[in-house]
């Protein structure tokens, strides 16, 4: 019997992705079914009760939809993140989780800068602004995305600095990075912090009061990983009392709209998550989930496993 994949997706994938994941599910033998631009968790919940594999996009895979997936043997999350997976439920139920790490990585990398020029310039406003060259840009976990953005900074001819305990300083340093040993001496040390953190219990409201007041004389943070990582009552209290503060983000926080009114000339938020919203990591998602859910049947790779 054929394997049934569902690709649920309520911010559906680019037609090219679409297309690319139906040639290689039909190639493999797979009926391939699609939920996109749903609105409704129940109609997630109902469209996963005989599938055997899903892909998924910021959709979420909760226990509820676990327990209603009868046959669900895997689901890729097309990204990087996948804190939108109830992963205890899925490793209880038997149930594979992976990502597609390294898939988005330029395109948020790219986005990191695009929200740094807009800072540097005051918001292209008509104020004088200041250059990235020279500037000393701080990489809050190398990971993926974190490797690009050095490759990209290299580029505006920065210095960058890094601050990963799961990453070698070899590598770093091969890379043209200067390794700090503590996340207060990246904060201390750089005129823009670029974060890169997973939400996980260990880095909610990680980057705190404590740590953002270390930063220099008109230093500014970017974040394009987790609004949570970053502790909104610290955000606000740097904001009231660091008249040179900058901040900007994709992932805007709760307090955006008290942020914007009071310091908009010091923030900025995009309408929404924007940093994987590109038609080429759309299509490299897409494609590298597909591929995952075939190798995974086939050989039973589990390379890119997230709940083992």
């Amino acid at each position: 019997m054929s394997k049934k994949v569902l690709v649920a997706t309520s911010k559906p994938f680019a037609k090219e992705a679409v297309d690319s994941i139906s040639m290689l599910a039909k190639e493999a033998g797979y009926q391939l079914v699609l939920l996109e631009s749903y609105t409704q968790q129940q109609d997630l919940v109902n469209a996963v009760a005989d599938v055997d594999a899903m892909i998924i996009r910021s959709d979420d895979v909760t226990a509820e939809v676990l327990a209603n997936a009868k046959n669900l043997k895997i689901v890729v999350r097309a990204g990087a993140g996948y804190d939108n997976i109830d992963l205890k439920a899925a490793r209880e139920k038997g149930v594979v989780a992976m990502n597609t790490p390294g898939q988005n990585s330029n395109a948020v990398a790219e986005v990191v800068f695009g929200l740094m020029l807009h800072l540097a310039r005051r918001g292209y406003s008509g104020k004088s602004g200041t250059e990235l060259k020279g500037k000393k840009l701080g990489i809050h976990a190398y990971g993926n995305v974190g490797v690009m953005v050095n490759k990209i900074a290299k580029g505006f001819d920065m210095e960058v600095f890094a601050y990963d305990p799961f990453v070698a300083k070899e590598k770093m340093t091969a890379d043209g990075v200067t390794p700090v040993d503590a996340m207060a001496k990246l904060y201390e040390t750089c005129d823009y912090v670029s974060i890169h953190l997973p939400k996980m219990k260990e880095t909610i409201g990680l980057v705190n009061f404590d740590l953002m007041s270390k930063m220099k004389k008109g230093a500014a943070i970017i974040n394009t990983a987790r609004e949570e990582v970053v502790d909104e009552p610290s955000l606000l209290e740097m904001f009231g009392q660091r008249k040179d503060f900058f901040y900007a983000a994709d992932v805007a926080p709760k307090c955006k709209d008290e942020i914007a009114a009071k310091y908009g000339d010091r923030s900025f938020f995009t309408a929404k998550k924007m940093g994987a919203q590109t038609e080429e990591a759309n299509i490299n998602a897409g494609i590298a989930a597909i591929k995952q859910i075939i190798n995974f049947f086939r050989t039973g790779d589990t390379t890119f496993q997230v709940n083992k």
